[in-house]
């Protein structure tokens, strides 16, 4: 499901069984992140599905990318694999408004 910037952060904050799940790439990644996110770049085809694979499919994914185009893709598979709460972050990480971290780059 698409959410708008709005609502994809008001429904994440009241979701106490949330996972936000960035499937940009590594480089990407290291210019800032949503707080809390994980990330699992898409473009590393299998290892992406094995990423996915391990994760808990009864908890509610907050997914995001730099416009929307891959997360809306993530999602698909998401679904497809058995995931049942996928949200895409409409207009994706250029748009975002909300708090930005870096993360550790160690």
């Amino acid at each position: 499901m698409n959410l708008s910037q709005e609502d994809w952060t008001s429904q994440l904050k009241l979701d106490e069984n949330a996972v936000i799940i960035d499937v940009r790439t590594e480089d990407e990644w290291n210019d800032g992140i949503i707080s809390g996110a994980l990330l699992n770049d898409i473009h590393t085809g299998q290892a992406f599905i094995y990423k996915l694979e391990d994760l808990d499919k009864t908890k509610n994914y907050y997914v995001y990318c730099k416009a929307g185009g891959r997360s809306a893709q993530a999602c698909s598979i998401m679904g497809q694999m058995g995931f049942g709460n996928t949200f895409n972050l409409e207009g994706g990480f250029m748009n975002w408004k909300g708090e930005i971290i870096f993360p550790d780059t160690e």
